[in-house]
C-alpha cells in the first residue's frame, strides 16, 4: 500500500514540475499579445439618439422585470401579477 501511494505521490510531484516547466517555456517563447482597446469595425460615429433609445429600452426592460421586493429577478422571466 505504501509503495503504491509513494509511486502516485512521486508521479504527482513530477507532473507539477513538468507543468511548471512547460508554463515557463510557453511564457518565454510565446508571450501574451497586448489586447487592443478598440473594437475593429465599430466607429465613433454612432448617433446619440440611437444610444439614448437603446439606453431607454434597457432601462424599461430592467424596470419591467423587477419583482415586488425591488430587486431584479434571475433565471426565467417573471410573470406579472395583476
Amino acid at each position: 500500500m505504501f509503495t503504491g501511494m509513494g509511486i502516485v505521490f512521486l508521479f504527482l510531484i513530477m507532473l507539477v514540475i513538468a507543468i511548471n516547466i512547460m508554463s515557463a517555456l510557453v511564457q518565454r517563447y510565446f508571450p501574451d499579445i497586448p489586447v487592443s482597446k478598440t473594437v475593429p469595425g465599430i466607429t465613433a460615429d454612432i448617433d446619440k439618439s440611437v444610444v439614448a433609445a437603446i439606453t431607454a429600452a434597457v432601462h424599461q426592460y430592467r424596470n419591467d422585470r423587477k419583482d415586488a421586493g425591488g430587486r431584479a429577478t434571475q433565471g426565467a422571466v417573471a410573470e406579472k401579477h395583476n
